[in-house]
């Protein structure tokens, strides 16, 4: 019998996840299906650049599991049943179906929070897919000279997202709201160049502003404020999906599923749990900043970890470095802050158009690692019989 190893999520976590774990298994033994409820995958540190307009080539996922053994279903997920092992789903046509597994690994990961401050779903835009990009591209090209378009938050998203339109729509009136002071995680030298460039590209920001609630064309602080916009886009954090709290798994007060060093669930050990959707502990506290990082370094380590179980072996720990912060301001500004080893800001910075290039070194070179996910040398282990007997990680 096959041993059956479902993967949840096409993303920055899941997409390499499955990749690597059928060249480390035999695909007579163990089948590996990917779960996405999108045909292209989605380059989420692009979607600003969607939103002004360029073009950002398209990924089909079947082009990245071309020839990798991996089974692509195309639908999305409604619900997991942990006692049966099934996940439910359904697709674009309203055709709902279970989909057993023996080993799952949850990589739904995570979205704008739109929820947590009143009026923020009803009134504000938020770049959640290409579908929402292009929504805001459109509504950009019919604003008038002199409007006011509005993000709220300070992060690395709220921070690209004004830095492009602003480029972009010079003839706008560009406001960055912040609770805190954006870039503040940065090194001294970082927030001048952060802050002198916002500057240049004509963005005030107005920082120290927490939003009560958002009314039509007006974001009310919590302090009384009123500020008028024409356009709010809506970067204020992230969430998770609900559903591993309402299937059954041990999750936080953020609903990250709590996992142990080498991502399984605490509560469900045949359930791996990896990118943002999972409360990842160690030396770097309770949990990994969410972010397109922590899939890309988190979804490899699952499937050797898999692997590694299935075949009979003890797997290594999660093990953690992040070097770098990139944002892009435009295409013309960029910034990388260089971090140490506990990711504390150096004050060694790269900006200008080599950030830039830079920052899409990297990108593309995940977009590398999704289609060589490795190992180099496939080197396909049997299954250990009594591994393969049971729920991975249950042996």
């Amino acid at each position: 019998m096959n041993h059956h190893v479902v993967i949840i999520g096409a993303g920055y976590a899941g997409l390499p996840a499955a990749k690597r774990l059928a060249r480390r298994v035999r695909p007579d033994e163990v089948v590996v299906t990917l779960v996405s409820a999108f045909s292209d995958f989605i380059e989420r540190p692009r979607l600003h650049q969607l939103a002004v307009g360029q073009h950002i080539e398209p990924m089909p996922l079947s082009r990245y599991l071309h020839g990798s053994g991996v089974r692509l279903i195309a639908a999305s997920v409604i619900g997991i049943d942990l006692d049966r092992r099934e996940v439910r789903t359904i697709d674009e046509r309203g055709r709902r179906s279970a989909v057993p597994y023996d080993t799952l690994v949850y990589a739904l990961g995570s979205n704008i929070d739109v929820t947590s401050v009143p009026g923020v779903a009803e009134h504000c835009v938020t770049l959640i897919g290409p579908s929402a990009a292009g929504e805001l591209h459109d509504r950009l090209k019919s604003l008038a000279a002199g409007a006011t378009v509005t993000v709220c938050g300070g992060g690395l998203t709220g921070i690209e997202i004004a830095g492009e339109i602003a480029t972009a729509f010079p003839t706008v009136h560009m406001q960055l709201v912040s609770a805190s002071t954006p870039g503040g995680w940065l090194s001294g030298k970082g927030r001048r160049y952060l802050g002198d460039t916002l500057a240049e590209l004509g963005v005030e920001v107005i920082d120290g502003a927490r939003v009560g609630h958002v009314e039509p064309g007006c974001l009310v602080l919590a302090d009384g404020r009123r500020l008028a916009f024409g356009l709010c886009v809506w970067a204020g954090g992230f969430t998770v999906p609900t559903l591993a709290r309402k299937a059954g798994l041990a999750v936080n007060q953020a609903d990250r599923a709590l996992v142990d060093a080498t991502f399984r669930s605490v509560t469900h050990p045949d359930v791996y749990v990896i990118g943002d959707a999972a409360a990842i502990g160690g030396a770097w506290g309770q949990q990994l900043a969410m972010g397109c990082r922590t899939g890309g370094f988190t979804g490899p380590k699952v499937a050797d970890i898999i692997a590694a179980r299935l075949t009979g072996r003890d797997p290594q720990p999660f093990a953690y470095r992040y070097i770098h912060e990139c944002i892009s301001l435009g295409r013309r500004h960029g910034l990388v802050q260089f971090l140490n080893r506990d990711e504390t800001p150096k004050e060694q910075i790269l900006t200008g158009r080599k950030a830039i290039m830079y920052k899409n070194a990297t990108l593309n070179g995940a977009k590398l690692l999704f289609r060589h996910s490795g190992p180099m040398l496939a080197r396909r282990r049997h299954l250990n019989p009594i591994e393969s007997a049971v729920p991975c990680g249950r042996g």
